[in-house]
């Protein structure tokens, strides 16, 4: 994987992004940034490390088949990595489908960079214990989605 160096500081060094497509991303490692901190602000957690890995559909797919038994294209796939009991050191990895993400914000008349960042939080979401396997949970990841999209 090739990484996208956007920014050497290091605040940045334990956040990670990867674009094995060849879209443009209309986000960058400082914006996620300001997703990691918010979040971790707000939900009290901390990130340890973090790969947001933008891929197409195929690769998608094959990890959805492979980790989930599942045989469709998903906007994102969440993976935990730390076995720790609370949420002070989240390691994990983000795959994002950077063409479902596009063809959503479009079905969704949503702003491209925004749809994104809605994208990214929930995955973020997921590794912090959230889930949407029910209408109940759904509406309330939604619900923290839309805060913080207002931080960011």
């Amino acid at each position: 994987m090739k990484e996208n160096k956007f920014l050497s500081h290091n605040a940045y060094s334990g956040l990670h992004l990867f674009n094995e497509t060849q879209v443009h991303l209309p986000v960058n490692k400082k914006t996620l940034h300001l997703i990691s901190s918010a979040i971790e602000k707000e939900e009290s957690c901390t990130f340890h490390l973090i790969e947001v890995v933008f891929v197409d559909e195929a690769e998608i797919i094959r990890i959805n088949k492979e980790h989930l038994q599942r045989n469709y294209v998903t906007d994102i796939i969440s993976f935990r990595y730390d076995d720790t009991p609370d949420n002070n050191a989240i390691e994990g990895t983000l795959y994002c489908c950077a063409p479902r993400i596009i063809e959503q914000a479009k079905e969704h008349n949503e702003n491209l960079k925004r749809e994104f960042k809605r994208i990214v939080i929930h995955g973020m979401l997921h590794l912090v214990g959230y889930d949407d396997q029910s209408p109940e949970s759904k509406s309330e990841m939604r619900k923290k989605e839309d805060f913080f999209l207002s931080k960011v």
